[in-house]
Formats: structure tokens, C-alpha cells, sequence
């Protein structure tokens, strides 16, 4: 797992509180589970097409099998995006960024195995600013 201090000073300009840090670290730990769960439903739901099924149950099995569909797809596009806002003024670092922050990869891993360009200050800048980002747009 990636060796961050779980608090910045509050003097940086990226400073989120600690526990608000360890909540959204999480949340971005659980992308792996949201794209498995989309494919999952998705392939149950391309079975499903063009025949009928029958249920005495008064509820929608595919329409909650849609939303939970909308609500990991609308997860997984915030993970993203808040990762290619982070890297715009350098998108080629977008995808290391994105796969540090939802597989909890540190940096010494991304430069050995997916040889990342750029040094170690410049990545844990953009990891810290990531998740300053993302706070905003996830809110309270």
C-alpha cells in the first residue's frame, strides 16, 4: 500500500482532513469491485434481452439491476475523471495516476513495474491534489 502521511500540514494548499483523506482513499479502493459489478450486470442483462421473464415478485429485477449499473458507471467516471483533471497539464500521467489511487500502487512500484515518467515529488503532488479534487466534488 502507498506510504503517505494520512495528514498534511494544514498550511498545504492541498490539506483535507485525515479521516476525510482515509474515506476517499477507500472509496477509490472500491473501483475494482464497481467495474466488476458493471460487467457482471451487464452480461446478466444482454442474456436477458429479447426474452421475457416471468415473477411474482411486484418489483423490477432489471430496473434495480440498471441502477445499480448507473451508480458504479457514475462512481467510476468520477474516479476518472478527477484523475485526468488532476493530470491536465501533463495527460500522459492521468492512467498511473488513476491506477495508484484504486489499486493503492506507491510510486516505487508504478517506476519498477509500468516505468511512470516522472519523480517521486511530482507523482505524490498529483496524488495529493487528486484527492484534495476529488473531496470537492464528492463534497460532505
Amino acid at each position: 500500500m502507498a506510504y503517505l502521511k494520512s495528514e498534511l500540514s494544514e498550511k498545504s494548499k492541498y490539506w483535507i482532513p485525515k479521516h476525510r483523506y482515509y474515506e476517499l482513499k477507500h472509496y477509490c479502493l472500491q473501483y475494482k469491485h464497481w467495474w466488476e459489478l458493471y460487467v457482471k450486470l451487464q452480461f446478466k442483462m444482454e442474456a436477458y434481452k429479447g426474452s421475457e421473464v416471468h415473477s411474482s415478485a411486484p418489483s423490477n429485477p432489471t430496473e434495480k439491476q440498471a441502477i445499480i449499473m448507473a451508480e458504479c458507471k457514475k462512481a467510476m467516471e468520477l474516479v476518472e475523471k478527477t484523475a485526468r483533471d488532476t493530470c491536465k497539464n501533463e495527460p500522459m500521467l492521468a492512467p498511473f495516476l488513476l491506477k495508484s489511487v484504486t489499486e493503492a500502487l506507491p510510486y516505487h512500484q508504478l517506476q519498477t513495474e509500468y516505468e511512470i515518467p516522472c519523480g517521486r515529488d511530482m507523482f505524490y503532488e498529483l496524488y495529493r491534489r487528486f484527492f484534495y479534487i476529488l473531496s470537492q466534488r464528492r463534497g460532505i
